[in-house]
């Protein structure tokens, strides 16, 4: 049996999640097997950098982190489910995936 695979990133949690609820009505009202979304683990990039501009004075340090959330969706093959699964609205700022595999 094929599948197709899903794989959403997005630094915005709140953008990941409303495309995979609309993902997930095409689903339900098309009848196909689907598994997920599964969370992935989020990567966290920091950088911490001096606030002085010179490097003078107290050691005073800037924090920043930036999160990238994943998820990932596995949707049974069906023609007429990708081709709206396709069609799917993708906010900016997301990063879609879709490929297909063999289960």
């Amino acid at each position: 049996m094929q599948k197709a695979r899903i794989k959403l990133a997005s630094t915005d949690i709140s953008k990941i999640n409303q495309t995979c609820d609309y993902i997930k009505g095409i689903v339900e009202k098309t009848g196909v097997v689907m598994r997920g979304p599964i969370p992935l683990p989020t990567k966290k990039l920091k950088l911490t950098t001096r606030k002085s501009p010179c490097g003078d004075g107290t050691a005073t340090w800037e924090r920043y982190e930036m999160r990238v959330h994943k998820r990932l969706i596995d949707v049974g093959l069906d023609e007429r489910t990708l081709r709206l699964i396709m069609r799917v609205p993708i906010p900016e700022g997301l990063n879609i995936e879709i490929e297909m595999i063999d289960a």
